[in-house]
């Protein structure tokens, strides 16, 4: 995993984001929990640190 500096705060964050906005089945579409689990725990285990959901 590639990481690069957040702006002043020298937060170190992954250049790859998980996008989170298909996780959950409440709008009747979307990832059940054991898929975001099983998604999330392969991110986080490459070195992912940074996710992004649509609010």
């Amino acid at each position: 995993m590639t990481y690069r500096l957040l702006g002043r705060a020298g937060l170190r964050v992954s250049e790859a984001f998980l996008g989170t906005m298909t996780f959950g089945e409440d709008w009747g579409w979307g990832a059940s929990v054991e898929e975001c689990r099983a998604m999330f725990t392969a991110y986080a285990e490459a070195g992912g640190n940074v996710t992004r959901s649509a609010s």
